[in-house]
């Protein structure tokens, strides 16, 4: 058992034995002075279907307070900015909450009303007439003002035809092309009513070329392994000559696959990873010009769990998403949430009443060929200053994981609060199971006010990956990532 291990587990049970003598539920958080403060809304903001509105709260003793939505079917809150969307009609309860610290008891919950202003009634508008050429395509733009989306339909198939989710318009002969936009409604919105718009096709007088660039390319992993689809959504300028298919390639070279529209399943070798795509239209005079490669961008989403013997039946869980780049084998925007095992009642996820902080700053990714993917790590705070970095207590630099005998950065002067998760991504294919190695190297710290036992932080790391288990013995559990 190593110096600091046991220099953590004493302070984490003198902790736990303080916060029982003081009367708290054994393991709600530190001892406190109890200070009393109270919490107050500002007026509450209108707040539309489909909308923004920000509600703002503060409390008696100048600490932050944190925000939920206690009618999630009818609105969503952002946590920290206090930015509330309506998601449909009826009334939005909002609660404002404050865990307090060793000075002030939590406060009590407070909550505010917003009722959902809407009107049933909506109308579609067409943005302005297109030019479109004979064998062409242009993109039409309808909108509602109920913000839901519209389709489309072609009142003159003989002239042209229209995608009907994204309204490129392609002609097949001269004439008056004529598209519909509709929106049926849903429980909140009744079904507007129809709108068209005309767009002449004039007969070529000049002879015809090689198609343009396709446009709106864009690529992401394919449902089945080593597989990539390719689509292109914006239209194409034929040249003159109907187009007759489309060719996609791989950067670098090797992936050639020629089909007749969008979207294109390519199969890549044996891994897409490293791979990035071009699109390429052609006619009877023969190929266009290739399109920019894109990268293969696709987005996933993440549950990691790490056990907590000391506070079961809850645990430090994380559930986040993030953007797997696999040409460039990167991942970023890696956000979510954690929840905070000390609070709430002895309710096991995902009944539970935990606070969870929103983890959204992800200012690390480092690849480790050993493991053979990346270990990438999302804070609270746009910093890494998390666990103490004082030599003395063992510290670093400030957050990796096992350091600093889990005291926060800064111990004992003031708590900066910060939190964070690391996962960990096989590059080759994400979804793939985590084998004990990777699984090892999973980590967590909560130096927010509710993951705090004195000036020790709740931390999650295993003996074969960081040398020591967390602060309460909590270690890494499972870790889950599927498509979103």
């Amino acid at each position: 058992m190593t110096p600091s291990f046991c220099f953590r587990q004493v302070v984490g049970l003198i902790a736990c034995v303080t916060i029982l003598l003081a009367g708290c539920g054994g393991g709600d958080g530190p001892a406190i002075k109890a200070q009393v403060q109270n919490i107050r809304f500002g007026a509450a903001p209108e707040l539309r279907l489909n909308g923004n509105a920000t509600v703002s709260a503060t409390s008696t003793s100048g600490l932050v307070v944190s925000y939920s939505s206690l009618t999630t079917a009818i609105c969503s809150i952002n946590a920290t900015t206090g930015q509330a969307l309506a998601l449909a009609a009826g009334t939005c309860t909002i609660a404002a909450d404050q865990e307090g610290n060793d000075t002030y008891a939590p406060a009590a919950q407070v909550t505010q009303n917003l009722v959902v202003v809407f009107d049933p009634a909506q109308t579609i508008q067409f943005g302005a007439v297109p030019t479109l050429s004979l064998y062409g395509s242009v993109n039409v733009l309808a909108t509602a003002s109920s913000g839901l989306p519209v389709t489309y339909s072609s009142m003159s198939p003989q002239v042209c035809s229209v995608n009907s989710s994204t309204g490129v318009v392609t002609s097949i002969a001269p004439g008056d092309c004529t598209i519909a936009a509709n929106q049926t409604g849903d429980a909140n919105y009744h079904a507007a009513s129809q709108v068209t718009q005309t767009i002449p096709v004039a007969a070529n007088g000049t002879q015809a070329g090689i198609p343009g660039v396709p446009t709106g390319v864009a690529a992401t992993l394919g449902a089945t392994p080593n597989t990539v689809m390719v689509s292109f959504v914006g239209p194409t300028n034929s040249g003159g000559s109907p187009i007759k298919g489309y060719t996609v390639a791989s950067i670098p070279s090797g992936i050639t696959v020629s089909a007749s529209a969008s979207p294109i399943s390519v199969t890549c070798p044996s891994s897409c990873a490293g791979y990035a795509f071009s699109v390429l239209a052609s006619n009877s005079v023969g190929d266009g010009t290739a399109s920019t490669a894109v990268d293969v961008l696709t987005n996933f989403q993440v549950t990691t769990t790490f056990l907590e013997p000391m506070t079961q039946p809850k645990n430090s869980i994380f559930i986040g998403s993030f953007t797997f780049n696999s040409s460039a084998r990167t991942v970023t925007v890696l956000r979510g949430i954690l929840s905070e095992s000390m609070t709430g009642d002895q309710i096991a996820y995902p009944n539970d009443t935990m606070r969870w902080l929103p983890l959204n700053s992800q200012l690390s990714s480092v690849f480790d060929p050993t493991l053979g993917g990346l270990l990438v790590t999302t804070f609270l705070l746009p910093s890494t200053n998390t666990l103490s970095a004082n030599p003395t207590f063992g510290g670093t630099d400030g957050w990796s994981p096992g350091t600093g005998f889990g005291l926060y950065y800064g111990f004992p002067d003031a708590n900066p609060g910060n939190a964070y998760t690391r996962i960990f991504v096989n590059t080759t294919d994400p979804t793939t199971p985590l084998s004990q190695a990777q699984l090892d190297k999973l980590a967590y710290a909560d130096c927010a006010p509710g993951g705090m036992m004195g000036g020790t932080c709740m931390t999650g790391t295993s003996v074969a990956g960081y040398g020591t288990l967390g602060s309460m013995s909590g270690f890494p559990l499972k870790q889950v990532i599927s498509r979103q």
